[in-house]
């Protein structure tokens, strides 16, 4: 069951309001501004949920109600706008293909995985788990919305890495399975969705970045970028929270989860960058400042949502 989340601020509660009174009642104008970045973060997240699986109290005609769709395209322009702003641009004289791996690597930002390697307590981690479970038990989702937007080439070798995050067929190895098997055998709810209110800002807009890119064709490279650099940061990361998963004595279940990434995701870096991004970069060169700019976006809202989270558990990021 998939039920809606609670508001955080006036426009949260306007949008929560209609989509609860669809269809019955048609949605007025909602011109009510967020109050916060909590407030427009759960707003934007309930509106892209429209396009994944819903809500079991909403109607699925929601899904295109224009004056929904007008305000999360504007929320998406206030998103879009902030990262733009924080964006340093293009790295000047790199090249894609030889120097991607570097610059990533010589990103230095605050690391989770470090933390629970060696020093989370078990409590953190059940934070950490319960707020990441809303992306992950829908991985590998919001790139999926890319592949019919990409010539034969990128999408041939998308749609092959995305059939390994899906199971490579087998229902329960899908990435998002083995997160919910980790999640359940720790003790936690794997429901969908099941601890979006306690996801605060930075969590949300991670997820909102994935599905605005994944949504808007223009953004396409942005989806592949962002995909790139997520890979190329997730093997070590993914060999240390197990590790940590196994210091504190978590269910080899959860561990697991960690473990298929570690191998898994070296293989997708490659994938990702050469086959899919630089082969679209080749076929259209217009869009290579996009895929730097969704890569950077990736590390930046990873960056931040780390300070979050390392700060309220009172430790230094």
């Amino acid at each position: 069951m998939t039920s809606l989340p609670k508001p955080r601020g006036r426009l949260s509660d306007a949008v929560l309001l209609a989509l609860r009174e669809l269809p019955e009642q048609p949605v007025e104008r909602i011109d009510a501004e967020p109050e916060s970045d909590d407030d427009a973060a759960i707003t934007l997240w309930t509106l892209h949920e429209l396009h994944y699986r819903g809500f079991d109290e909403v109607d699925d005609r929601a899904e295109w109600e224009p004056e929904l769709l007008r305000v999360r395209r504007r929320l998406e322009e206030r998103l879009e706008a902030a990262l733009r702003e924080r964006w340093p641009g293009v790295p000047d004289g790199l090249d894609l293909q030889r120097d991607f791996f570097d610059w990533v690597a010589d990103h230095d930002g605050p690391s989770i995985a470090r933390h629970v390697h060696t020093a989370a307590t078990r409590d953190q981690v059940l934070d950490l788990l319960r707020v990441r479970s809303v992306y992950h038990l829908k991985e590998a989702d919001p790139t999926t919305w890319v592949v019919p937007r990409l010539p034969v080439g990128p999408k041939a070798a998308l749609v092959e890495l995305q059939f390994d995050e899906y199971g490579v067929g087998d229902p329960a190895r899908l990435h998002a399975v083995l997160f919910a098997q980790g999640m359940e055998a720790s003790g936690l709810r794997a429901d969908y969705a099941a601890y979006v209110d306690e996801a605060p800002a930075e969590i949300l807009e991670q997820n909102n970045a994935l599905s605005m890119f994944g949504l808007q064709r223009r953004l396409r490279a942005s989806a592949l970028g962002h995909l790139a650099a997520f890979e190329a940061t997730s093997s070590m990361p993914s060999r240390r929270m197990a590790q940590g998963l196994d210091r504190l004595g978590f269910p080899a279940e959860m561990a697991a989860y960690y473990t298929e990434h570690v191998e898994a995701d070296a293989v997708h870096e490659q994938t990702a960058l050469r086959d899919i991004c630089v082969a679209l970069v080749a076929e259209e060169p217009v869009l290579e400042a996009d895929v730097w700019f969704g890569a950077w976006a990736c590390l930046d809202l990873e960056d931040r949502t780390a300070r979050r989270l390392l700060s309220g558990w009172g430790v230094a990021a």
